[in-house]
Protein backbone atom coordinates (compact mmCIF):
# COMPACT_ATOMS: atom_id res chain seq x y z
CA UNK A 1 0.00 0.00 0.00
CA UNK A 2 1.64 3.57 -0.77
CA UNK A 3 2.28 5.53 1.83
CA UNK A 4 0.02 8.85 1.91
CA UNK A 5 1.40 12.02 1.12
CA UNK A 6 0.09 15.37 2.17
CA UNK A 7 -0.36 17.45 -0.88
CA UNK A 8 -1.29 21.47 -0.70
CA UNK A 9 -4.10 21.84 -2.80
CA UNK A 10 -6.12 25.35 -4.61
CA UNK A 11 -8.70 26.40 -2.00
CA UNK A 12 -12.62 27.37 -3.33
CA UNK A 13 -14.58 25.56 -6.38
CA UNK A 14 -11.83 25.40 -9.03
CA UNK A 15 -9.90 22.89 -6.55
CA UNK A 16 -13.25 20.74 -6.29
CA UNK A 17 -13.71 20.62 -10.14
CA UNK A 18 -10.22 19.66 -11.11
CA UNK A 19 -9.94 16.91 -8.57
CA UNK A 20 -13.71 16.30 -9.89
CA UNK A 21 -12.55 15.52 -13.20
CA UNK A 22 -9.57 13.56 -12.28
CA UNK A 23 -11.95 11.27 -10.09
CA UNK A 24 -14.62 10.63 -12.59
CA UNK A 25 -11.81 9.40 -15.12
CA UNK A 26 -10.68 6.55 -12.85
CA UNK A 27 -14.16 6.18 -11.27
CA UNK A 28 -15.46 3.14 -14.14
CA UNK A 29 -12.03 1.10 -13.01
CA UNK A 30 -12.78 1.83 -9.42
CA UNK A 31 -16.52 1.03 -9.83
CA UNK A 32 -15.44 -2.34 -11.54
CA UNK A 33 -13.90 -3.47 -8.33
CA UNK A 34 -17.14 -3.45 -6.31
CA UNK A 35 -15.35 -0.94 -4.02
CA UNK A 36 -13.31 -4.02 -2.85
CA UNK A 37 -10.97 -1.53 -1.55
CA UNK A 38 -13.31 0.64 0.57
CA UNK A 39 -16.09 -2.10 1.64
CA UNK A 40 -13.93 -5.31 2.55
CA UNK A 41 -11.79 -5.49 5.30
CA UNK A 42 -9.46 -8.63 6.54
CA UNK A 43 -10.59 -11.05 8.30
CA UNK A 44 -10.77 -10.85 12.32
CA UNK A 45 -9.01 -12.00 14.92
CA UNK A 46 -11.57 -14.98 15.22
CA UNK A 47 -11.92 -15.95 11.80
CA UNK A 48 -14.82 -13.77 10.76
CA UNK A 49 -15.09 -11.28 8.06
CA UNK A 50 -16.56 -7.61 8.31
CA UNK A 51 -18.29 -6.61 5.75
CA UNK A 52 -18.30 -2.74 6.50
CA UNK A 53 -20.33 0.38 5.44
CA UNK A 54 -18.77 2.01 2.63
CA UNK A 55 -19.98 5.61 3.70
CA UNK A 56 -19.05 7.02 6.64
CA UNK A 57 -21.19 10.37 8.49
CA UNK A 58 -19.46 12.26 11.56
CA UNK A 59 -21.89 14.76 12.93
CA UNK A 60 -20.21 16.93 15.52
CA UNK A 61 -22.62 19.09 17.78
CA UNK A 62 -20.73 22.21 19.35
CA UNK A 63 -21.04 22.54 23.24
CA UNK A 64 -23.97 20.25 23.82
CA UNK A 65 -23.63 19.11 27.48
CA UNK A 66 -23.02 15.28 28.52
CA UNK A 67 -26.64 15.33 29.89
CA UNK A 68 -28.70 17.40 27.45
CA UNK A 69 -30.20 14.19 25.60
CA UNK A 70 -33.41 11.64 26.43
CA UNK A 71 -31.21 9.19 25.96
CA UNK A 72 -28.21 10.80 28.94
CA UNK A 73 -31.60 11.40 31.39
CA UNK A 74 -32.18 15.44 30.25
CA UNK A 75 -35.18 16.13 32.09
CA UNK A 76 -36.73 19.64 29.38
CA UNK A 77 -35.05 18.61 26.54
CA UNK A 78 -36.60 16.45 23.72
CA UNK A 79 -34.26 14.37 21.48
CA UNK A 80 -36.57 11.38 20.20
CA UNK A 81 -34.55 11.20 17.05
CA UNK A 82 -31.51 11.22 18.66
CA UNK A 83 -33.06 8.64 21.58
CA UNK A 84 -34.16 6.22 18.56
CA UNK A 85 -30.52 6.73 16.86
CA UNK A 86 -29.10 5.28 20.50
CA UNK A 87 -31.51 2.46 20.34
CA UNK A 88 -30.14 1.22 16.63
CA UNK A 89 -26.50 1.47 17.63
CA UNK A 90 -24.03 2.01 20.72
CA UNK A 91 -24.51 4.65 23.66
CA UNK A 92 -20.95 5.54 25.53
CA UNK A 93 -21.74 6.81 29.08
CA UNK A 94 -17.68 7.86 29.62
CA UNK A 95 -16.80 9.28 26.59
CA UNK A 96 -14.47 12.47 26.59
CA UNK A 97 -13.33 15.55 24.34
CA UNK A 98 -11.00 18.46 25.15
CA UNK A 99 -13.17 21.57 27.24
CA UNK A 100 -13.28 23.71 24.48
CA UNK A 101 -13.61 23.42 20.88
CA UNK A 102 -10.62 23.51 18.61
CA UNK A 103 -8.63 20.43 20.43
CA UNK A 104 -11.15 18.63 20.12
CA UNK A 105 -12.02 19.07 16.49
CA UNK A 106 -8.30 18.29 15.83
CA UNK A 107 -7.92 15.46 17.66
CA UNK A 108 -11.11 13.83 15.98
CA UNK A 109 -9.50 14.38 12.32
CA UNK A 110 -5.89 13.28 12.87
CA UNK A 111 -5.84 10.67 15.73
CA UNK A 112 -3.96 12.71 17.89
CA UNK A 113 -3.76 13.89 21.06
CA UNK A 114 -4.25 17.90 20.74
CA UNK A 115 -1.36 18.83 23.74
CA UNK A 116 0.42 16.31 21.33
CA UNK A 117 -0.41 18.93 18.35
CA UNK A 118 -0.04 21.66 20.64
CA UNK A 119 -3.47 23.08 20.04
CA UNK A 120 -4.76 23.85 23.57
CA UNK A 121 -6.85 26.68 22.61
CA UNK A 122 -9.67 27.76 20.09
CA UNK A 123 -8.16 30.10 17.59
CA UNK A 124 -9.19 32.95 18.35
CA UNK A 125 -7.54 33.02 21.39
CA UNK A 126 -5.01 30.72 20.66
CA UNK A 127 -1.87 33.82 19.90
CA UNK A 128 -2.46 36.57 22.73
CA UNK A 129 -2.95 34.54 26.01
CA UNK A 130 -4.07 37.34 28.79
CA UNK A 131 -1.24 38.91 30.97
CA UNK A 132 -3.27 39.79 33.98
CA UNK A 133 -3.54 36.55 35.50
CA UNK A 134 -0.77 34.75 37.83
CA UNK A 135 0.15 32.54 35.06
CA UNK A 136 0.81 33.14 31.22
CA UNK A 137 -0.47 30.82 29.33
CA UNK A 138 1.38 29.08 26.68
CA UNK A 139 0.49 30.26 23.07
CA UNK A 140 -1.33 27.56 20.95
CA UNK A 141 -0.93 26.35 17.60
CA UNK A 142 -3.92 28.35 15.66
CA UNK A 143 -3.49 26.11 12.41
CA UNK A 144 -3.73 22.39 11.97
CA UNK A 145 -0.82 21.76 10.34
CA UNK A 146 -0.98 20.61 7.16
CA UNK A 147 2.19 17.52 7.73
CA UNK A 148 -0.98 15.70 9.71
CA UNK A 149 -3.17 13.77 7.78
CA UNK A 150 -6.51 14.41 8.47
CA UNK A 151 -9.26 11.71 7.93
CA UNK A 152 -10.84 13.19 4.91
CA UNK A 153 -7.24 12.51 3.35
CA UNK A 154 -7.23 8.74 3.73
CA UNK A 155 -10.76 8.88 2.52
CA UNK A 156 -10.32 10.98 -0.34
CA UNK A 157 -7.48 8.59 -1.14
CA UNK A 158 -9.88 5.42 -1.32
CA UNK A 159 -11.73 7.50 -3.96
CA UNK A 160 -14.53 9.05 -1.22
CA UNK A 161 -16.38 12.11 -2.13
CA UNK A 162 -15.58 14.23 1.00
CA UNK A 163 -17.47 17.19 2.64
CA UNK A 164 -17.51 19.18 5.37
CA UNK A 165 -20.41 21.17 5.98
CA UNK A 166 -20.45 24.00 8.89
CA UNK A 167 -17.90 24.85 11.80
CA UNK A 168 -14.44 24.69 10.76
CA UNK A 169 -12.37 26.77 13.07
CA UNK A 170 -9.06 24.60 12.77
CA UNK A 171 -7.16 27.95 10.84
CA UNK A 172 -7.24 30.64 8.08
CA UNK A 173 -7.68 30.55 4.83
CA UNK A 174 -4.43 28.64 4.32
CA UNK A 175 -5.67 26.26 6.62
CA UNK A 176 -9.10 25.56 5.32
CA UNK A 177 -10.92 22.08 4.72
CA UNK A 178 -10.19 22.55 1.10
CA UNK A 179 -6.11 22.26 2.19
CA UNK A 180 -7.10 19.44 4.72
CA UNK A 181 -8.54 16.24 2.36
CA UNK A 182 -12.08 17.72 1.68
CA UNK A 183 -13.40 18.06 -1.94
CA UNK A 184 -16.62 20.31 -0.64
CA UNK A 185 -16.31 22.97 2.31
CA UNK A 186 -19.47 24.83 2.86
CA UNK A 187 -19.43 27.23 5.63
CA UNK A 188 -16.39 26.53 7.16
CA UNK A 189 -14.02 29.43 8.55
CA UNK A 190 -11.41 30.44 10.49
CA UNK A 191 -14.27 31.41 13.34
CA UNK A 192 -15.47 29.14 15.73
CA UNK A 193 -19.13 30.52 16.06
CA UNK A 194 -21.76 32.60 13.92
CA UNK A 195 -22.87 36.16 14.36
CA UNK A 196 -26.52 34.61 14.24
CA UNK A 197 -28.02 31.16 13.98
CA UNK A 198 -31.03 32.96 11.52
CA UNK A 199 -30.56 34.20 8.19
CA UNK A 200 -28.14 35.96 6.57
CA UNK A 201 -25.86 34.47 9.45
CA UNK A 202 -23.75 37.66 9.46
CA UNK A 203 -23.31 41.13 11.31
CA UNK A 204 -21.30 42.80 13.62
CA UNK A 205 -23.30 42.59 17.04
CA UNK A 206 -20.60 40.28 18.38
CA UNK A 207 -17.62 39.47 19.05
CA UNK A 208 -15.86 43.17 19.65
CA UNK A 209 -17.60 44.35 16.24
CA UNK A 210 -16.06 42.29 14.25
CA UNK A 211 -18.12 41.36 10.68
CA UNK A 212 -18.81 37.64 10.86
CA UNK A 213 -20.39 35.79 8.19
CA UNK A 214 -21.23 31.67 7.22
CA UNK A 215 -20.08 31.65 3.67
CA UNK A 216 -21.84 29.74 0.92
CA UNK A 217 -25.43 30.06 2.56
CA UNK A 218 -26.66 33.34 0.56
CA UNK A 219 -29.15 32.26 -1.17
CA UNK A 220 -31.33 31.65 1.91
CA UNK A 221 -34.88 33.63 2.94
CA UNK A 222 -35.64 35.74 6.51
CA UNK A 223 -36.52 33.18 9.26
CA UNK A 224 -33.92 30.40 8.02
CA UNK A 225 -32.38 28.69 10.93
CA UNK A 226 -28.83 28.09 10.33
CA UNK A 227 -29.30 24.30 11.97
CA UNK A 228 -31.78 23.63 8.83
CA UNK A 229 -29.67 25.29 6.50
CA UNK A 230 -26.75 23.08 7.04
CA UNK A 231 -29.30 20.22 7.25
CA UNK A 232 -30.34 20.91 3.34
CA UNK A 233 -26.66 21.33 2.37
CA UNK A 234 -25.52 17.91 4.05
CA UNK A 235 -28.41 16.23 1.83
CA UNK A 236 -27.40 17.85 -0.95
CA UNK A 237 -23.70 16.42 -0.22
CA UNK A 238 -25.45 12.81 -0.01
CA UNK A 239 -27.60 12.90 -2.88
CA UNK A 240 -24.56 14.31 -4.88
CA UNK A 241 -22.25 11.46 -4.33
CA UNK A 242 -24.67 9.12 -6.03
CA UNK A 243 -22.88 5.70 -6.46
CA UNK A 244 -19.53 7.15 -4.86
CA UNK A 245 -18.70 6.65 -1.49
CA UNK A 246 -18.57 9.65 0.73
CA UNK A 247 -17.31 11.10 3.86
CA UNK A 248 -19.49 13.85 5.43
CA UNK A 249 -18.26 15.44 8.37
CA UNK A 250 -21.58 17.89 9.59
CA UNK A 251 -20.23 20.46 12.50
CA UNK A 252 -23.07 21.68 13.42
CA UNK A 253 -22.91 25.53 15.17
CA UNK A 254 -25.67 24.50 17.50
CA UNK A 255 -25.85 24.22 20.16
CA UNK A 256 -22.77 27.32 20.85
CA UNK A 257 -23.82 30.97 21.43
CA UNK A 258 -25.70 33.04 20.45
CA UNK A 259 -28.55 31.29 22.35
CA UNK A 260 -31.46 31.83 19.31
CA UNK A 261 -33.97 29.58 18.30
CA UNK A 262 -37.31 29.48 16.41
CA UNK A 263 -39.94 31.59 18.31
CA UNK A 264 -42.60 28.34 18.06
CA UNK A 265 -40.34 25.99 19.97
CA UNK A 266 -39.18 28.52 22.64
CA UNK A 267 -42.78 28.81 23.50
CA UNK A 268 -43.28 25.14 23.65
CA UNK A 269 -40.44 24.82 25.27
CA UNK A 270 -42.06 27.48 27.90
CA UNK A 271 -44.95 25.26 28.48
CA UNK A 272 -42.75 22.42 29.34
CA UNK A 273 -41.18 24.14 32.69
CA UNK A 274 -42.08 22.76 35.96
CA UNK A 275 -40.43 23.30 39.28
CA UNK A 276 -37.56 21.12 40.28
CA UNK A 277 -35.85 20.67 36.18
CA UNK A 278 -32.50 20.94 36.15
CA UNK A 279 -32.79 22.51 32.39
CA UNK A 280 -34.50 25.43 32.64
CA UNK A 281 -33.46 27.84 29.54
CA UNK A 282 -36.33 26.88 26.85
CA UNK A 283 -34.24 28.88 24.22
CA UNK A 284 -31.40 26.10 24.61
CA UNK A 285 -33.88 23.23 24.51
CA UNK A 286 -35.46 24.66 21.74
CA UNK A 287 -32.15 24.68 20.04
CA UNK A 288 -31.29 21.05 21.45
CA UNK A 289 -34.86 20.31 19.32
CA UNK A 290 -33.45 21.74 16.12
CA UNK A 291 -30.54 19.71 16.35
CA UNK A 292 -32.11 16.80 17.31
CA UNK A 293 -34.06 17.48 14.04
CA UNK A 294 -31.59 17.44 12.04
CA UNK A 295 -29.87 14.22 12.77
CA UNK A 296 -33.34 12.85 12.20
CA UNK A 297 -33.65 14.38 8.93
CA UNK A 298 -30.22 12.85 7.96
CA UNK A 299 -30.92 9.45 9.25
CA UNK A 300 -34.34 9.78 7.23
CA UNK A 301 -32.05 10.44 3.72
CA UNK A 302 -30.08 7.61 4.25
CA UNK A 303 -33.21 5.57 4.75
CA UNK A 304 -35.37 6.60 1.82
CA UNK A 305 -31.79 6.53 -0.64
CA UNK A 306 -31.39 2.31 1.05
CA UNK A 307 -28.45 3.68 2.06
CA UNK A 308 -28.58 2.97 5.77
CA UNK A 309 -26.82 -0.35 5.81
CA UNK A 310 -24.04 1.02 4.70
CA UNK A 311 -23.48 3.72 6.39
CA UNK A 312 -21.67 4.23 9.78
CA UNK A 313 -22.63 7.23 11.72
CA UNK A 314 -21.15 9.09 14.43
CA UNK A 315 -22.97 11.84 16.86
CA UNK A 316 -20.38 13.69 19.25
CA UNK A 317 -20.50 16.90 21.16
CA UNK A 318 -16.58 18.66 21.40
CA UNK A 319 -17.01 19.04 25.01
CA UNK A 320 -18.80 19.72 27.56
CA UNK A 321 -22.30 22.09 28.02
CA UNK A 322 -21.59 25.64 28.48
CA UNK A 323 -22.82 27.06 32.21
CA UNK A 324 -22.33 30.59 31.99
CA UNK A 325 -25.47 32.94 32.14
CA UNK A 326 -26.01 34.00 28.58
CA UNK A 327 -29.05 37.08 28.48
CA UNK A 328 -29.56 36.38 31.88
CA UNK A 329 -29.96 32.39 32.21
CA UNK A 330 -27.69 29.89 32.57
CA UNK A 331 -27.12 28.27 29.08
CA UNK A 332 -27.48 24.14 30.27
CA UNK A 333 -26.65 22.15 33.49
CA UNK A 334 -24.60 19.32 33.47
CA UNK A 335 -26.24 17.81 36.61
CA UNK A 336 -24.99 15.06 37.76
CA UNK A 337 -21.56 16.11 36.58
CA UNK A 338 -19.70 19.34 37.84
CA UNK A 339 -18.98 22.32 36.17
CA UNK A 340 -19.27 22.52 32.43
CA UNK A 341 -17.13 24.20 29.55
CA UNK A 342 -13.46 25.18 29.75
CA UNK A 343 -13.05 22.85 33.14
CA UNK A 344 -11.28 19.64 33.58
CA UNK A 345 -14.41 18.13 35.76
CA UNK A 346 -16.87 15.82 34.38
CA UNK A 347 -19.25 18.41 32.99
CA UNK A 348 -16.64 20.29 30.30
CA UNK A 349 -14.98 16.99 29.26
CA UNK A 350 -17.84 13.98 29.52
CA UNK A 351 -19.70 14.55 25.84
CA UNK A 352 -22.47 12.24 24.09
CA UNK A 353 -21.17 9.72 21.65
CA UNK A 354 -23.02 7.62 19.84
CA UNK A 355 -22.01 5.24 16.91
CA UNK A 356 -24.20 3.15 15.01
CA UNK A 357 -21.82 0.21 12.61
CA UNK A 358 -24.98 -1.56 10.38
CA UNK A 359 -24.87 -5.50 10.63
CA UNK A 360 -22.44 -5.27 14.26
CA UNK A 361 -24.33 -6.19 16.76
CA UNK A 362 -27.70 -5.86 18.01
CA UNK A 363 -28.67 -1.71 18.93
CA UNK A 364 -29.67 -0.61 22.19
CA UNK A 365 -25.89 -1.49 23.33
CA UNK A 366 -24.42 0.73 26.31
CA UNK A 367 -20.73 1.04 26.89
CA UNK A 368 -18.90 2.20 29.82
CA UNK A 369 -15.78 1.80 28.93
CA UNK A 370 -13.73 4.79 29.27
CA UNK A 371 -13.20 6.45 25.41
CA UNK A 372 -12.21 9.68 23.81
CA UNK A 373 -12.60 11.73 20.21
CA UNK A 374 -9.04 10.89 18.75
CA UNK A 375 -10.22 6.80 19.15
CA UNK A 376 -12.66 7.93 16.24
CA UNK A 377 -9.72 7.75 13.89
CA UNK A 378 -8.70 4.61 13.94
CA UNK A 379 -12.01 3.13 14.77
CA UNK A 380 -13.62 4.66 11.56
CA UNK A 381 -10.69 3.09 9.34
CA UNK A 382 -10.63 0.22 10.33
CA UNK A 383 -14.71 0.23 9.79
CA UNK A 384 -13.96 1.27 6.09
CA UNK A 385 -10.71 -1.64 5.86
CA UNK A 386 -8.58 1.65 5.45
CA UNK A 387 -6.44 1.08 8.93
CA UNK A 388 -3.14 0.63 6.52
CA UNK A 389 -4.06 3.63 4.66
CA UNK A 390 -3.33 6.53 7.04
CA UNK A 391 0.95 7.34 5.95
CA UNK A 392 2.01 7.90 8.90
CA UNK A 393 4.93 6.10 10.43
CA UNK A 394 4.32 7.58 14.57
CA UNK A 395 1.44 5.68 16.75
CA UNK A 396 -1.73 7.16 16.35
CA UNK A 397 -2.88 8.34 20.40
CA UNK A 398 -6.42 6.93 19.67
CA UNK A 399 -7.24 3.44 19.61
CA UNK A 400 -10.05 1.74 17.49
CA UNK A 401 -12.87 0.96 18.97
CA UNK A 402 -14.17 -1.54 16.63
CA UNK A 403 -14.27 -4.40 19.82
CA UNK A 404 -16.16 -2.52 21.67
CA UNK A 405 -19.16 -2.03 19.04
CA UNK A 406 -18.63 -5.59 18.47
CA UNK A 407 -19.19 -6.40 22.65
CA UNK A 408 -19.49 -3.27 24.72
CA UNK A 409 -18.19 -5.60 27.84
CA UNK A 410 -14.99 -5.35 26.13
CA UNK A 411 -12.03 -3.65 27.55
CA UNK A 412 -9.03 -1.88 25.53
CA UNK A 413 -5.65 -1.82 26.02
CA UNK A 414 -5.25 1.64 27.58
CA UNK A 415 -3.90 2.28 31.27
CA UNK A 416 -5.24 6.09 31.45
CA UNK A 417 -6.89 8.81 29.48
CA UNK A 418 -5.32 12.66 29.85
CA UNK A 419 -6.47 16.04 29.61
CA UNK A 420 -4.99 19.10 29.43
CA UNK A 421 -6.08 22.67 29.57
CA UNK A 422 -3.03 25.27 30.09
CA UNK A 423 -5.45 28.30 29.87
CA UNK A 424 -8.25 30.47 31.94
CA UNK A 425 -11.70 29.90 31.58
CA UNK A 426 -14.66 31.45 34.04
CA UNK A 427 -15.06 27.87 34.77
CA UNK A 428 -11.14 26.98 35.87
CA UNK A 429 -7.35 27.98 35.66
CA UNK A 430 -5.05 25.69 34.17
CA UNK A 431 -5.46 22.61 35.02
CA UNK A 432 -3.81 18.43 33.87
CA UNK A 433 -5.93 15.89 34.11
CA UNK A 434 -5.73 11.94 34.19
CA UNK A 435 -8.12 9.02 34.38
CA UNK A 436 -7.12 5.74 35.37
CA UNK A 437 -9.57 3.82 35.67
CA UNK A 438 -12.31 4.68 37.90
CA UNK A 439 -9.86 7.68 39.63
CA UNK A 440 -9.44 10.86 38.37
CA UNK A 441 -6.72 13.19 39.39
CA UNK A 442 -6.47 17.28 38.67
CA UNK A 443 -3.35 18.92 39.13
CA UNK A 444 -4.00 22.70 39.26
CA UNK A 445 -0.89 25.10 38.11
CA UNK A 446 -0.92 28.18 39.61
CA UNK A 447 -0.68 26.63 43.33
CA UNK A 448 0.50 22.82 42.26
CA UNK A 449 -2.72 21.88 44.22
CA UNK A 450 -3.72 18.48 42.98
CA UNK A 451 -7.40 16.83 43.62
CA UNK A 452 -8.49 13.32 43.66
CA UNK A 453 -11.96 11.47 42.92
CA UNK A 454 -13.49 8.22 42.65
CA UNK A 455 -15.62 8.99 39.72
CA UNK A 456 -17.68 4.58 40.34
CA UNK A 457 -18.26 6.35 44.06
CA UNK A 458 -18.29 10.26 43.55
CA UNK A 459 -19.38 10.97 39.54
CA UNK A 460 -20.06 14.36 40.73
CA UNK A 461 -16.47 14.87 42.05
CA UNK A 462 -17.64 16.00 45.01
CA UNK A 463 -15.34 14.46 47.73
CA UNK A 464 -11.32 14.98 47.29
CA UNK A 465 -9.99 11.88 48.21
CA UNK A 466 -6.45 13.47 48.11
CA UNK A 467 -5.55 13.95 51.59
CA UNK A 468 -6.46 10.32 52.34
CA UNK A 469 -5.09 8.35 49.39
CA UNK A 470 -1.46 10.15 49.20
CA UNK A 471 -0.61 6.80 47.61
CA UNK A 472 -3.10 6.89 44.81
CA UNK A 473 -2.73 10.68 44.27
CA UNK A 474 1.09 10.98 43.77
CA UNK A 475 1.26 8.09 41.32
CA UNK A 476 -1.36 9.88 38.99
CA UNK A 477 0.61 12.84 38.85
CA UNK A 478 3.88 11.25 38.30
CA UNK A 479 2.08 9.20 35.49
CA UNK A 480 0.22 12.61 34.31
CA UNK A 481 4.09 14.56 34.61
CA UNK A 482 5.25 11.58 32.51
CA UNK A 483 2.59 12.20 30.22
CA UNK A 484 3.48 15.69 29.37
CA UNK A 485 6.69 15.41 29.10
CA UNK A 486 6.26 12.51 26.86
CA UNK A 487 3.58 14.79 24.32
CA UNK A 488 5.46 17.62 24.31
CA UNK A 489 2.74 19.38 26.25
CA UNK A 490 3.16 22.82 26.69
CA UNK A 491 2.70 24.73 30.36
CA UNK A 492 1.90 28.07 31.34
CA UNK A 493 4.54 29.97 33.17
CA UNK A 494 5.03 32.87 35.89
CA UNK A 495 3.83 36.27 35.00
CA UNK A 496 6.34 38.25 36.80
CA UNK A 497 4.29 41.36 36.44
CA UNK A 498 1.38 40.25 38.25
CA UNK A 499 0.44 41.74 41.64
CA UNK A 500 -2.03 40.14 43.99
CA UNK A 501 -5.09 42.28 44.43
CA UNK A 502 -5.44 43.15 48.10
Amino acid sequence: MPTLRKQSRPTATSGFQAYNALFNLARRVFLAFGLALTCTSPATADGTNIEPPCNVIVIVADDLGWADLGCYGADLHESPNLDQFAESGTRFTDAYAASVCSPTRASLLTGKHYARLGITMWREASREPPRDRKLISPVSVADLPHSEVTLAEVFRSAGYLTATVGKWHLGDAKYYPETQGFDINIGGTLWGAPASHFFPYRGTGRFEGEFRYVPQLDRGKQGEYLTDRLTDEALKVIDRAEDRPFFLYLAHHAVHTPIEAKPELVERYEKKQVPGLHHRNPKYAAMVHSLDESVGRVLERLESRGLSERTVVVFVSDNGGHVIEYDGMQITDNHPLRSGKGSLYEGGIRVPLIIRWPGIGSGGRVCRQPVYVADLFPTLLEIAGLKNRNGRKTKLDGQSLTPLLKNPDAKLVREALYFHYPHYYPTTTPVSAIRAGDWKLLEYHEDNRIELYNLRDDLGEAKDLAANQREKAQDLRARLADWRTAVGAKLPTRNPDFRQQP
